[in-house]
């Protein structure tokens, strides 16, 4: 949300920033010059969200504004996006997903959490699979955050290996969750309020220890995996 984030963030030994407003529980666009700021505050790749107002889904007109914050954002440095959009059905709206995704100028995206609540989580995994320049989807595995769906995300991981390798769990991430996420093939987390001292989105920046404490969590469960893997062939 602000350079010292970015700065901190990274000394902590994060992988990629994403840069957005928290506004209503959902993640929304911010102000280019302030995504400017924060691409020049890090090395690490920024990702920046598109979403200009409130709900799951968006209108031709709202399209056009994405498109053209698309070439703003890309014009400042971004390494790409996330977004993602439903129809009045909660199904994927593949037709607006897929016109952000021509404007990207092959920049990668990801599927924001409005996948957790899609329909049918299988049925819209499906529908993205399809969609160029996509490279992952947030998901807490249901709607209401990972205390609810953690039983769900790791099932659905642990039946479809290109899911998992797609699959950046998000909302409500604890320590526990991490080992079994990554022995179902999720070895991706992405951290927002966890991170910030009492968890607060106005009143604290990221802090460079609790990012840490979450990188050796992470590399520990990956490396302890793939030696657990190794040795039983």
């Amino acid at each position: 949300m602000h350079p010292d984030d970015a700065e901190h963030a990274q000394a902590g030994g994060a992988d990629r920033l994403h840069v957005c407003a928290f506004q209503e529980g959902q993640a929304r666009s911010v102000e280019p010059a302030v995504v400017s700021s924060i691409v020049r505050a890090t090395d690490l790749p920024v990702r920046a969200t598109l979403r200009l107002s409130e709900g799951f889904t968006t209108s031709g007109g709202e399209l056009s504004r994405l498109v053209g914050l698309v070439a703003d954002y890309l014009s400042l440095g971004v390494e790409g996006f996330v977004f993602g959009f439903l129809t009045p059905d909660l199904e994927i709206d593949v037709e607006v997903c897929a016109a952000l995704g021509d404007a990207l100028a092959e920049a990668p995206w990801t599927f924001d959490r409005t996948f957790d609540h899609a329909l049918e989580s299988p049925r819209a995994w499906r529908q993205l699979r399809r969609l160029e320049g996509l490279d992952g989807v947030h998901t807490a595995g249901a709607g209401r955050g990972m205390d609810s769906g953690f039983d769900d995300l790791v099932a659905m991981a642990g039946a479809d290996m290109e899911f998992a390798a797609a699959a950046i769990a998000a909302g409500g991430v604890r320590a526990e969750h991490v080992p079994w996420l990554v022995r179902s093939g999720v070895t991706g987390v992405h951290l927002g309020a966890s991170v910030r001292p009492g968890g607060s989105w106005t009143k604290a920046h990221v802090d460079a220890g609790f990012v840490r404490s979450w990188r050796l969590l992470l590399d520990d469960a990956t490396g302890h995996f793939s030696a657990v893997s190794g040795d039983t062939g």
